[in-house]
This record gives C-alpha cells, structure tokens and sequence, in this order.
C-alpha cells in the first residue's frame, strides 16, 4: 500500500473565497490531534490574524493519510512524522520540512497487555503487536525488533489506526500496541508501558513530528509561513517557560484536552512524553541544519526493511531551514 500511495491521486488546490471586495484563502492545515502546545493555535483564530488566512485545521489518524492528501494538493500545510517524511520525500512528494513540530520521546510507547505474558522485549515472539503502519511508532517498533534481534515474521504485525487498536484491546484481540496519545493512555489502564520512543531514539531510531509545507505553496506564501511559525514558537515558549503551570486546571491545559478529548487529568504527562524545540535552537546543525542526513537514514532504514522501493541521493531539497531563520 505504501509503494503505491500516490496512484489515483486527484489534484486539488488551495481554495479562494470572496467576501465582498476582499479575498481570503482557505488553507487546510493538517495535524495528528496529541493535546500538544499547538492545539492553543487550532483553539483560536491567532494563525488567521497573522496570516490572513481562513484556516481549517484537518485532523488525520496517521502520516500516510497525510502524504495522500498533501500528494493530492488538498492540504498544503501540515504535522508529518519523520517515518511517513522519509516516504513521501523518497516518493518524489513535492513538500519540504520547515520546522519540528515536536521531538517524540515516551508520548509514543510500546504498551503490553498485562496478561500477554510479555515482560520483556523477546517476549514479543509470537504475539500480535498492532501498530499503524508507515507511522513513526511502526518505525520506532521496527527498530526495537531489529535492536533484540527478533525477526518481522516472528512477530504478528496488525495494522491498524488509533481507534481501531483501542476496540482491538477491549476486545482481547491483540498483545500489545506501540501508540500515541490519547489511545495511549487508554489502554495503559490495563496495560504496562515496556519500551518508549525515547529508548529506541538512544538506539539510533529517532522520531519526530515536522511541519511541512507544499513546496510551491511555500514559495508563494514566504510570509505568511514565517508568520505562522511565529505563532507556533509562540505558544511552545509559553509552554517551556514554566511547564509546572501546565496543570489539570490550567487553562491551556483544559483547551488542551476540550480540543483532543483527552483527559485534563493526563495532559501533563503527556505533554512530558514530547520534546518542543524553540525554533532559535531548531535552526543550529544538530537539528534541522541535521534534518536531511536523519531523513535519509530513515529512509534506508525503511528500504533495508521492505518499506520502500528507493532511497533518495539527497534529501536537501526536501528541507527548508529558511523559514525557521526568519521566524526565530
């Protein structure tokens, strides 16, 4: 499914609506749902009065969702996991990564049902692990695989998206299910967290959340994109500025969940489970002066594995560190 994603694609566009002599675009801005410092912008209309835009923001369950929509020109903004980048860049998407969104740590875990007999990581031989594939967390389990030694075929791997994995849990039908929030906490009440995303990361798996942008939109709308980085910088200082404040009865915190369905109660650690870069240290080597070699790695990581079909000469153009330099 993946080698194919982009056959019979339609093309779309970003719209234009006219309000008397005025004319605003729609843009769709996708993203994943976690209760992270971002959802302040989806809760508000701060990214349309900085960037005169008319926003919708698309929630998607996964990245391959996004790389369909963003392939069919549908949306032309949005949060993309580093395992779906390194798809669609090695597809020839036409999109670059301008920013991190968030850097993955325990927020996507490997969560064990508590009578699957599993206790440690080779206990997964056998068992049914669900996980929703070409996401970062299918990669981050692949890595972990590889790291014990255990084979794909010795394991059961289930695809399935966020919500099919919770009514597979209550229903008994799977072992284990490496995840995000809000289903990650779910199951947790009768799961065990084994393995983090944070582990596979020292292992040499690193995951993160991007914001990428459709190429030619980008280039057509330099401001506005430095406009709504700005914003997103915004509201991931006031979150590291004392997260201790960012508690159940917070008011972010309540935004928070009213706007993901997650529990106020768990937000916190959830938010603890992410990494938010202030986009001054994003622009330096490590990270997206970095991002190209990463996505690369990934890539070949995902060909050795029978993901892809083809990994790329050069992920540079599919980085833009422009952006983030303005908006810092």
């Amino acid at each position: 499914m993946l080698k194919t994603l982009m056959t019979g694609v339609i093309a779309g566009s970003v719209t234009v609506l006219m309000s008397g002599a005025a004319f605003a675009e729609t843009v769709i801005i996708g993203h994943f749902g976690n209760p992270t410092p971002m959802q302040l912008l989806a809760s508000s209309d701060a990214v349309e009065q900085a960037t005169g835009w008319d926003v919708e923001w698309r929630k998607f369950a996964a990245g391959t969702d996004v790389i369909a929509a963003m392939a069919s020109g549908d949306v032309v903004l949005s949060e993309l996991g580093s395992s779906p980048l390194a798809i669609a860049a090695s597809q020839g998407v036409d999109l670059q990564m301008i920013a991190f969104s968030d850097v993955i740590g325990k927020a996507e875990s490997l969560i064990v049902a508590k009578d699957s007999g599993i206790e440690t990581l080779a206990d997964l031989k056998g068992k049914r692990i669900a996980v929703p594939v070409g996401s970062t967390a299918h990669f981050s389990l692949m890595g972990a695989l590889k790291h014990e030694g255990i084979a794909e075929g010795d394991v059961t791997i289930m695809n399935m998206p966020p919500d099919q994995i919770a009514a597979a849990w209550e229903q008994n039908a799977i072992d284990a299910a490496w995840i995000w929030q809000p289903v990650q906490a779910q199951i947790s009440e009768t799961g065990t967290l084994l393995l983090g995303a944070d582990e596979t990361a020292a292992w040499g798996y690193p995951t993160f959340d991007a914001w990428v942008v459709n190429t030619e939109f980008g280039e057509e709308n330099k401001d506005q994109i430095v406009a709504f980085l700005k914003e997103v910088d915004r509201v991931n200082k006031e979150y590291l500025a004392d997260p201790s404040k960012w508690t159940a009865d917070s008011e972010p915190v309540k935004t928070l969940a009213e706007a993901t369905g997650a529990d106020p109660s768990q937000v916190p650690g959830i938010l603890e489970g992410f990494a938010f870069l202030p986009l001054s240290e994003q622009v330096s080597d490590t990270w997206l002066g970095g991002a190209a070699e990463t996505i690369k790695g990934t890539a070949e990581f995902l060909k050795s594995a029978g993901r892809i079909d083809n990994v790329a000469e050069d992920y540079a153009p599919f980085v833009n560190i422009d952006y983030a330099e303005a908006a810092k």
